[in-house]
Parts: C-alpha cells; structure tokens; sequence
C-alpha cells in the first residue's frame, strides 16, 4: 500500500490529478507478480443522491468456485467532481476505505472500469492496484478507447485493442454469442493473464461473478445474487 499516493488522490485538483495519473503511469506493472489466487475480489463504485454521495461496495469470492466469502459497502459524500478520464479520483478513496474493512485480504481485484485501456494509460484499476499495492485487472462493460479486429462468436475468443499502435487490452467474450466485455491491464498481470483469469470468474454469464455481485451491492442490493 502507498499513503503518499492514496494522500494525493484524496487532495488533487482537477489540473494535479492529470500530472499524477503521468506519474502513476511510470508504476504500472504491465507483467505478471502475484502469488497462488485462492480469493478475488470484485470491485465497484456508484453514485447516489444525485451524484452527491459515492458507494463502494467490494465482494470477495475463493477461487475458483466463486462462492462469496466476505463482501463490505462503505457509503462517503463524493469529493471529486464528475470528468472524464479522472473517474479513479472519485472512487480510489472510498474503495481503499471499503477494503481496509475486509477481514479477508483477496489475492486479485477485478475492478468495473478500465485499467490500462486509458488515454494516459491510468484508469481506475491501475490507479487502485498501485495504491492498494495489489494486483487488479479492468473489466468494463462498453467500449472506451481503441481499435480491434472482429471479433469470433465462441467463448473464449478475444482480439487486442490498439490505440496508436500500443495494445491497451482485450475485447473478450466470455459467453457464445452474447455481447463481449473489454478487458484491462490494471497492476502487477500481464494481459494474458488477465483474460485467462476473467474468464474462470464468468462461467455463467456475462460478467465475471465478482462483477456480477460488486455490482448488485452498489446498486444498494445486499442480498447477493445467486451465482447458478
């Protein structure tokens, strides 16, 4: 964990949080330095009265049979204002409080947002994985940024995503003929990686189960969904 880091995230301006994000680009660890994954945990953010209150909600899971071990909401005012590409300054805070209240430590975030797939190569799971100081991947649900080739119908296909000739990540389909999702570096993974372990944790549906239910508790849901 880096509580300088986590300090400026807190503090930046608008103008500071793009010359940190340059900063933070230079930690990304773009290669895989994790140990056994034995827990993953999905992490996500919402907004809630009228933009003014953000809820972080983070659902930890073994792996890889995916039952929900632990899951934690933390609800804070929102310090941030809403910009484009700056997204991790509202939410790192709130997730970093969220998962000091975990009593189980998940060996892998996979994050509701982009990682690597970033015009500054920083998005919110890079910037959580540096912070936090573990490893994370980005799983969004649209696109953001980038070029691919089509992409097959079977589960398991992917194709690069390219954005001025560097491969940012992944767009992957993790379910026969249904709409794929976009897969990102976040910290200390290699993309590889990355793909191979998003898709052990969607063997259902969709999204990833630790998405699936990060997603349900932000929205205010705590019961969990069931994973059958």
């Amino acid at each position: 964990m880096h509580p300088s880091l986590l300090t400026l995230t807190q503090t930046a301006t608008p103008e500071a949080a793009v010359a940190l994000q340059q900063e933070l680009r230079r930690l990304v660890v773009l290669e895989d330095n994790f140990g056994a994954v034995k827990t993953v945990a999905g992490v996500d953010v919402g907004f809630e009265e009228e933009d003014r209150i953000a809820c972080a909600a983070i659902a930890v899971l073994r792996f890889p049979d995916l039952k929900l071990q632990e899951s934690v909401v933390i609800r804070r005012p929102t310090t941030f204002p809403y910009v484009p590409g700056l997204l991790a300054f509202r939410e790192v805070p709130v997730v970093m409080e969220a998962l000091a209240e975990l009593q189980t430590k998940p060996d892998l975030l996979l994050c509701d947002g982009n990682g690597y797939m970033h015009p500054r190569r920083c998005g919110f799971a890079c910037h959580l994985g540096i912070v936090s100081g573990l490893a994370a991947i980005g799983v969004a649900k649209t696109p953001y940024l980038g070029e691919h080739e089509p992409l097959a119908a079977h589960r398991g296909a992917w194709q690069p995503i390219r954005d001025q000739g560097e491969v940012i990540g992944a767009i992957v389909r993790t379910q026969p003929n249904i709409k794929p999702i976009y897969v990102s570096v976040g910290h200390c993974i290699s993309l590889n990686s990355a793909i191979d372990l998003v898709l052990k944790c969607a063997p259902k549906y969709r999204l990833p189960e630790t998405t699936r239910q990060a997603d349900q508790l932000s929205k205010g849901h705590t019961k969990p969904v069931s994973p059958t």
